[in-house]
């Protein structure tokens, strides 16, 4: 067995949401780290993640509070990767969240929580700290500040210590369901390079494979923390341009820099459920913004960052463009 984790034995963290893009990143780092991961999915297969060393996959539906809570039986900490799609978040969020804490609560492991910049809303300040006022202004946001004020709730009654790391927008890894994969990079090998916002406005970006790492880093010190813990991390800060020449740099060829319409899908969305969805989250492609790191690196220390045109030129191959240097 490897021993490399901070405290001298093999720790275990399962994963709830383990197929999803997120929970496969989390279940590499988690286990690359000597830690034994349980991952949880609603068919009891984990894909990649069951040919690693030390993985154990179990079924569980999300939904049912008794089901995630024998299948995190064992755990230590319990990683919440559950990410309905955007027309599902008023049934599935909430339940699902309150599920994970059960699950904690009923195996008295830690809860780590990926957090997003949504609960700042509309009004998001230049800077964002963990004690930037929130003002959850839209519905997502509504959502979002539900679901941590139930985790200050039961963190407040020693019930179940949360530590949530807030981060920006998702890249890297495999799968699809973020806006680099789904819009900024889809036309690549056409040569074009599609951006949703204003390309001198500095976007907030996670990451994965860094902001696996530092949830693995956070976890190390969670007997010192306390009841809550809310960080952020910082990430990649990139304007559109800067993103457009970490793309360009990282396949050997020139983009064309296509402007995204938004009036479509605001059209769209007085009838389409899902494109309504995504017409509120377009103010953060026009109002610059950035994750201060700074609390979160107190308590790990010094995080590594990959350079950005690695970690473009890897989240294009990890996507499978075609025909692109990356995937060479």
């Amino acid at each position: 067995m490897q021993e490399t984790n901070t405290t001298g034995h093999l720790e275990t963290i399962a994963i709830a949401g383990a197929n999803g893009r997120l929970g496969r990143v989390i279940g590499e780092a988690f286990q690359a780290a000597g830690w034994r991961v349980i991952a949880i999915t609603r068919s009891g297969r984990c894909g990649t993640l069951e040919k690693l060393e030390n993985v154990e996959c179990r079924k569980a539906d999300a939904m049912n509070a008794a089901e995630l809570a024998a299948a995190a039986d064992g755990a230590g900490f319990i990683f919440n990767a559950l990410n309905p799609a955007y027309t599902d978040w008023p049934r599935f969020c909430l339940p699902m969240a309150r599920n994970v804490i059960a699950a904690a609560k009923a195996t008295g492991a830690i809860h780590l929580f990926p957090g997003n910049v949504y609960n700042y809303g509309t009004t998001i300040a230049p800077v964002l700290s963990p004690s930037t006022p929130k003002v959850p202004d839209h519905r997502k946001a509504v959502i979002r500040e539900e679901m941590e004020e139930s985790f200050r709730h039961e963190a407040s009654g020693n019930a179940v210590k949360t530590i949530l790391i807030r981060a920006g927008d998702f890249f890297g890894g495999t799968g699809t369901g973020s806006w680099f994969d789904l819009l900024i990079a889809n036309k690549v090998e056409q040569g074009r390079f599609t951006y949703p916002g204003d390309p001198e406005a500095a976007h907030s970006w996670a990451y994965l494979p860094d902001l696996a790492q530092a949830f693995v880093a956070i976890a190390g010190k969670a007997p010192a923390l306390p009841t809550y813990t809310e960080v952020n991390f910082a990430g990649h800060t990139l304007t559109g341009n800067e993103m457009h020449a970490a793309a360009e740099s990282a396949i050997g060829q020139k983009l064309r820099l296509n402007r995204f319409n938004w009036l479509p899908v605001r059209i769209a969305s007085l009838f389409i459920p899902m494109m309504r969805e995504l017409a509120d989250m377009r103010y953060l492609w026009f109002t610059p913004h950035r994750l201060d790191g700074t609390a979160l690196e107190k308590i790990t220390g010094p995080l590594l960052q990959t350079p950005v045109q690695d970690a473009v030129r890897k989240s294009l191959a990890d996507i499978g463009k075609p025909g692109l240097r990356a995937a060479a």
